[in-house]
């Protein structure tokens, strides 16, 4: 039974919960297995696995890799109780749930990860209870089954290193894992996996027999890792999983990361996966939200039933040790971007500690419709920074019109930098350089830390002991003064520990004070009276070294004059019919507000907030 029909007729939302579960018991047995989820859409073409976008929550956000059984258990809890009958559904937990001492976001080399005699890995009973004596993910699935939800695991690409280090038996073939593996293609960020030889005789088998386990389990959505980049390296462990899912049998919607996935391969992803990333992890910074205007008008034309490019998780509300740094209006943004241009929705915050404001971002019916059930939908213009998508509503002549103020109400003009480093990385002499620019007349700083374009993680920037030289020769150190702004690529920019979590070192030795950041990071200082120069040591922070790839970063520094003055509601954003293909009067209805609008005939020019979005649903006004 659909949740939104089960929401008709039922009145409490007790009721409705218990209706939804109802609908599980009720599924004919048929091939699938017992404590079906609801809805189940068969046994057909893959892309009828997801018929419209995705919507669920992923553990990576809040818990990193370490995330565990009850807290699963708590996740799926406020789900069912919240958020299902506004089609959220799927219950996703994320890297490493196989690794017994995992913690973080960061990875041990050499775990001991768990796995059974042919190489196929198994939760961590340490952090799965219930998965002992070889139960594996069952009792969970049953579990989230049980509340009318459905499960997904993250995988990564490949076969165990342990268990070609140990060499063991692929099933149901002659073949061990040493035979198969490829051990020159490796993740560069994670050391878990080799990759696997397709040209091999038993890798599809070791491939069927993974996912053969994963449809035992009940699992419902597999996230595989380390696989959409480079995309073309890959194809063929792509077509293999594929394949693999196929043979079980079982509907396993298949999601395929990290990004950017090359728009090159548009047509052979979307035969073989029904969701993929087009961007590396998506952060709440407002640089990032930035990038994806772009990367969603690109991939829109290979959006399609069943088939959905993905524009990463939603990190709104609690994530972790910190609550999202987006701006209200930035939320806003984010679900509206994400909701006409059909992304699916994954929330990554703990639901367990969700706020009101995140509570509306997620329960607005007639938003979520746009992202489940619109049509047609487009880029429009993009008029410096203006923007706007239309989309068709379903069933009718209505259409609806997103618009985005994206200028900064404050324009930093990061053209010409007064100091601009090299490409810097672990081989780099010291880690690091001397920083010095002049900022006399100046009225603003901008440090700028981008990564270093090698398609690795763990850039990690510090600039150590950063600090200003006043006119009369005194000094201000840059850690005693407020930010305008301080945004980084993951984490947060911090003046008290590194981006890995741990003391500031560079070199081995301990850092006095200084600032932290993952690129791609940008902060702002608005300049005190009377200073002269800016002084810093720019280097890569020892953390981001204990990995045995990535870590290459370039600083930058601008000094800038005063911001000129802006209006502090916003920017007006005209839209002429003419220039969109309508015309008449329409009725204008503010699907965020839920408030009437009024009617407009030949144009509109709402005032859109500093990096806010406005989203309306136009209906032909009766003459």
């Amino acid at each position: 039974m659909p949740a939104a029909r089960v929401r008709r007729v039922v009145g409490s939302r007790a009721a409705r919960v218990a209706a939804i579960a109802m609908a599980v018991a009720l599924q004919p047995s048929g091939t699938v297995l017992a404590g079906e989820p609801p809805d189940d859409p068969g046994h057909g073409s893959f892309l009828e696995w997801a018929p419209v976008p995705p919507m669920g929550w992923n553990s990576w956000d809040a818990f990193g890799t370490a995330v565990t059984e009850e807290q699963i258990k708590a996740q799926a809890d406020f789900m069912a109780d919240r958020l299902l009958e506004y089609g959220w559904k799927f219950v996703t937990v994320d890297i490493q749930w196989y690794e017994p001492g995992a913690s973080g976001h960061g990875y041990r080399p050499n775990a001991p990860l768990v796995m059974d005699e042919w190489g196929r890995l198994l939760p961590a009973p340490n952090r799965f209870p219930s998965a002992v004596e070889g139960a594996g993910f069952r009792p969970l699935a049953d579990y989230i089954h049980s509340k009318g939800l459905r499960l997904g695991i993250h995988l990564m690409r490949g076969i165990p290193r342990l268990a070609v280090e140990r060499n063991l038996p692929v099933k149901g073939t002659a073949v061990r894992a040493a035979d198969i593996a490829n051990t020159a293609s490796i993740c560069t960020w994670n050391p878990d996996m080799y990759g696997v030889d397709m040209e091999k005789p038993g890798a599809q088998a070791y491939y069927d027999s993974v996912f053969e386990l994963i449809a035992s389990w009940g699992v419902d959505f597999v996230k595989v890792d380390d696989i959409s980049r480079p995309y073309h390296d890959n194809e063929n462990e792509i077509e293999a999983i594929r394949a693999a899912i196929d043979r079980t049998g079982r509907p396993i919607v298949l999601s395929l990361s990290p990004g950017e996935t090359a728009l090159s391969a548009a047509a052979h992803v979307s035969r073989h996966a029904n969701m993929w990333r087009i961007s590396d992890d998506f952060w709440d910074s407002w640089p990032a939200l930035l990038e994806q205007f772009e990367r969603l008008e690109s991939w829109n034309p290979h959006s399609n039933r069943g088939h959905w490019p993905d524009a990463d998780m939603l990190p709104l509300g609690n994530l972790g040790s910190r609550t999202t740094r987006l701006t209200p209006d930035e939320q806003r943004t984010l679900m509206t971007l994400w909701s006409i241009a059909r992304s699916p929705l994954i929330h990554g915050g703990d639901m367990t500690k969700t706020d009101a404001f995140t509570l509306s971002l997620l329960t607005n019916e007639e938003v979520i419709a746009v992202d489940q059930h619109s049509s047609n939908n487009r880029p429009l213009f993009d008029h410096d920074g203006l923007i706007a998508w239309m989309a068709d509503a379903p069933g009718s002549r209505d259409r609806y019109l997103a618009l985005f103020n994206t200028r900064d109400r404050y324009p930093l003009d990061l053209s010409q930098p007064a100091f601009r480093s090299a490409v810097l990385t672990r081989e780099h002499q010291d880690q690091g350089l001397a920083v010095a620019v002049d900022v006399t007349d100046a009225a603003r700083l901008v440090l700028l830390i981008d990564g270093g374009g090698d398609g690795t993680g763990w850039d990690h920037g510090l600039w150590v002991e950063p600090h200003l030289v006043m006119e009369d020769g005194s000094i201000r150190r840059l850690t005693d003064l407020a930010w305008v702004q301080a945004n980084a690529g993951w984490g947060e920019v911090s003046t008290q520990k590194a981006s890995a979590g741990g003391p500031m070192a560079v070199a081995g030795h301990p850092v006095a004070y200084g600032i932290a950041a993952h690129a791609r990071s940008l902060i702002e200082y608005a300049l005190p009276p009377g200073a002269a120069r800016f002084q810093a040591f720019a280097a890569l922070d020892d953390g981001a070294l204990t990995q045995p790839t990535g870590a290459s970063v370039r600083f930058s520094v601008f000094a800038l004059p005063a911001a000129p003055e802006a209006d502090v509601t916003g920017v007006p954003v005209p839209v002429a019919w003419a220039t969109i293909g309508l015309s008449g009067r329409y009725r204008v209805h503010d699907l965020w507000t839920r408030r009437e609008l009024g009617t407009a005939e030949g144009e509109l020019a709402p005032v859109v907030p500093w990096h806010g979005s406005v989203l309306y649903r136009l209906s032909p006004a009766p003459d």
